[in-house]
């Protein structure tokens, strides 16, 4: 009966110590969650693609400290320059491969696939 208390003691004091260095490490069940996110950061989209279901929303952050936009190559969208920390959003509601790049720097490129 002590071992059995001794073990849920342990397994509890674990638990609490991962949940409190994970919070102190800044993250969060949101960002855990937000699993349509693309960050931009040293100069490439990352992701590189992304596969997400019709109707999905995608948001673009970027963490470089030089400005990006997020263009798709049919002309659907086109964002404003992002400054660092900056998002956009797209919700993409039909089916199909969408080619994305930066406006500024072309040779940073991503595909979104819509199912």
């Amino acid at each position: 009966m002590p071992t059995s208390i001794l073990r849920r003691a342990l397994v509890f004091s674990l638990g609490a110590g991962v949940f409190i260095a994970a919070s102190a490490s800044g993250f969060s069940v949101a960002q855990a969650e937000e699993n349509n996110a693309v960050v931009l950061k040293n100069f490439q989209f990352s992701p590189m693609s992304l596969t997400i279901k019709a109707g999905t929303t995608v948001t673009w952050k970027n963490l470089d400290g030089e400005p990006h936009t997020i263009v798709n190559d049919a002309g659907l969208f086109r964002s404003s320059a992002l400054d660092q920390n900056d998002t956009f959003k797209f919700r993409f509601d039909k089916p199909g491969v969408y080619n994305i790049f930066c406006g500024i720097h072309p040779n940073m490129r991503a595909t979104i696939t819509v199912q």
